[in-house]
């Protein structure tokens, strides 16, 4: 889809007030509010004896904006991610947006986002996502002083679109996709929440996608096929991993390595059962999507596993003989450079998928499993190009993983085919960048919001 008609610019969606919208918010935040009440003595307890859960409700809360740095003369833009993919997945366009002049400030809503955010782009630039009642929401846009909102992927809610319209800040979706089944629900409630009628435009990943925020948004709003901004992201020249991690990783031996990433509730046992079974003298890494799970990880693999966080701490050995858990995060990627195989988590059970470019981005040998509803166009993409290898479930797991070990040339070929397929599907940064010209306050211009 192209521009849109006459050139005009996407301006903030402006509606006008009714009763049946005020009805329909009103229950919203009331629901909020009877939700609050009834789960108090669970969220009330869990904040005086877990600090990381004081943490996230108080910043949900919007009591923690003030690290954000003041605003300065630049147009602000707000960039939201709600996880470490969609977070990491921004990095081109945060520096696209930063180079055309606009000040850039990131939220996200994991706890896991947020870490990776200031890691990545500073602290004093990253705030957390608002809990979606109107008071807060109100609070975190008069606090940050915003010019326009971009959601990464779909990231909805109807208390911050509402505020978004009333206070004149545009909204936009980039890297905009939704899965069949989401679209299903939101086309229940379409008449309802969260009115995607008062987003300004989406920039979507291709025209499957293209067509489902058509027909949610009822009206002829801007949609723009760009492109997968995930691809931008991703490093293509392969770098050396560091020799810290290199040392922990791999120890002195020279096994091969296998790395399950992103993996989830049961896959890292089944994991480890093929291991065991079928290609035993490789080194086993595993990485769970939430390093949270860790500590009942390890009880559950039978105490069998070492963890990273100790190795560092103790200066324990590397033991190949056991499994590697690692109970961090952000290293993932860098890990990746040293596997051999690679198999994605989140593939194995009904989950829908984690991001099987990353690992091809570095030349992996790619192994995932049926369950990739949420990341279709990058499985079909590196199956297309013989990248990877897509199982049936985890009964196919240990024979596959044993057939491309043996098979040096083999992995080779699928390393060098995968990245030369993200290699051809860059620039949707630039697509982006392009559509939200014609949308954001201009640089300079003296057209941003009131302080």
């Amino acid at each position: 889809m192209g521009a849109q008609e006459g050139g005009q610019r996407a301006e903030p969606v402006r509606r006008e007030s009714s009763l049946r919208a005020w009805l329909l918010h009103f229950v919203y935040d009331l629901l909020w509010v009877i939700c609050a009440l009834f789960s108090s003595p669970w969220w009330v307890t869990r904040c005086l004896i877990n600090s990381t859960f004081r943490r996230l409700v108080w910043e949900r809360l919007g009591f923690e904006l003030k690290k954000v740095r003041a605003k300065g003369a630049a147009p602000r833009v707000l960039v939201h991610g709600v996880s470490v993919g969609e977070v990491k997945a921004a990095q081109s366009l945060v520096v696209g947006l930063e180079e055309s002049g606009y000040e850039v400030v990131i939220s996200a809503t994991t706890d896991t986002g947020v870490d990776v955010a200031s890691k990545v782009y500073g602290g004093d630039r990253v705030a957390r996502f608002p809990l979606d009642f109107s008071p807060v929401v109100r609070r975190f846009l008069r606090s940050l002083r915003l010019d326009a909102v971009v959601l990464v992927e779909l990231e909805v809610w109807p208390s911050f679109l509402l505020a978004a319209n009333h206070t004149d800040i545009p909204v936009v979706v980039v890297n905009g996709r939704i899965t069949a089944r989401s679209y299903e629900r939101y086309d229940a409630f379409r008449y309802l929440l969260p009115q995607f009628h008062r987003i300004s435009m989406f920039c979507v990943q291709d025209e499957e996608y293209a067509a489902r925020f058509k027909d949610l948004s009822s009206q002829a709003r801007r949609i723009v096929v760009t492109g997968n901004i995930k691809v931008d992201a991703l490093p293509l020249e392969l770098r050396a991993p560091g020799a810290e991690i290199q040392q922990l990783v791999c120890g002195e031996a020279s096994r091969q390595l296998v790395v399950a990433g992103s993996t989830h509730e049961p896959e890292e046992r089944w994991v480890v059962d093929a291991w065991r079974a079928h290609f035993p003298d490789a080194a086993l890494v595993l990485c769970p999507r939430h390093p949270d799970r860790c500590d009942e990880l390890s009880v559950r693999l039978g105490g069998r596993v070492q963890r990273l966080t100790e190795l560092r701490s103790k200066g324990e050995e590397r033991d190949e003989s056991r499994a590697l858990l690692i109970d961090t995060v952000g290293e993932l990627e860098e890990i990746y450079g040293l596997a051999d195989v690679v198999i994605v988590g989140g593939t194995l059970v009904q989950h829908g998928g984690q991001n099987m470019m990353e690992p091809a981005a570095a030349g992996r040998a790619v192994i995932h499993g049926p369950s990739f509803e949420n990341f279709v166009q990058e499985a079909r993409l590196l199956e297309r190009a013989g990248a990877s290898r897509v199982i049936a479930g985890e009964h196919e797991l240990g024979a596959t993983v044993r057939e491309l070990l043996a098979d040096d040339s083999l992995r080779s070929e699928m390393g060098e085919l995968g990245r030369a397929a993200i290699a051809g599907e860059r620039g949707a940064t630039h697509a982006t960048l392009v559509a939200l010209e014609e949308m954001l306050p201009k640089a300079g211009s003296g057209d941003v919001a009131a302080g």
